[in-house]
């Protein structure tokens, strides 16, 4: 199997088919890197588009000392920013896709499982729109697509220190969201058992009625 570099070169003398494998071999990874940041299929999916059209407008200006993984983030990670830059009131909530992402592969779970895991990728996503582009960008490529703070600092441009202080910030008030989440949901839960609870005493008053 030819590598990266070696259908760039190919792609430069002509070759739509080498393109075609270009595109074929990392159309999924660019969808997730773009999926990461909007969290909004459709929206990902345009973006990972129009990444491999900047990838064809721009490859005579490939670097051959980078990784075409890394340049391919760095496009979808921009667009990806410039797509929430435009629409202020995006929040991703396609929680089958994100689910589907979370997951390890196995297709044999309890629904119970598979239950578990949508709840918890539905909460991961809503804390996760509650930060700011910049943190929740390093958190995406660093704890859901697994990218070294290196790598991130290819990607994005920014100092590896600064990566490093983003990543710190974003993980503290992940945090902070995702505890005060937790508070908030068990104080509905309990509110909802209470209510149900009370209807259920009213009844049994009411049985009691001669």
């Amino acid at each position: 199997m030819r590598d990266d570099h070696e259908l760039i070169r190919s792609c430069l003398e002509g070759s739509q088919e080498a393109y075609a494998s270009l595109v074929k071999r990392h159309e999924e990874r660019a969808f997730w890197a773009a999926y990461r940041v909007l969290g909004d299929a459709e929206a990902s999916r345009d973006v990972a588009q129009e990444a491999f059209v900047r990838v064809w407008r721009a490859l005579e200006r490939f670097d051959f000392s980078m990784a075409f993984t890394t340049w391919l983030y760095r496009i979808t990670v921009n667009l990806s920013i410039d797509h929430l830059r435009r629409n202020k009131r995006h929040k991703g909530v396609d929680i089958d896709v994100f689910r589907d992402g979370l997951a390890d592969g196995r297709h044999d779970q309890s629904p119970g499982y598979r239950q578990d895991t949508q709840e918890v990728a539905r909460k991961v996503r809503a804390v996760l729109d509650t930060l700011d582009e910049k943190y929740r960008t390093v958190m995406a490529l660093r704890d859901l697509e697994g990218l070294s703070s290196k790598q991130i600092s290819d990607i994005t441009g920014i100092t590896h220190a600064t990566v490093r202080w983003r990543l710190h910030v974003a993980r503290k008030q992940f945090r902070e969201s995702w505890e005060r989440l937790e508070v908030r949901l068990a104080r509905q839960a309990q509110a909802a058992v209470d209510e149900h609870q009370g209807d259920i005493t009213a009844i049994a008053n009411e049985d009691r009625v001669p």
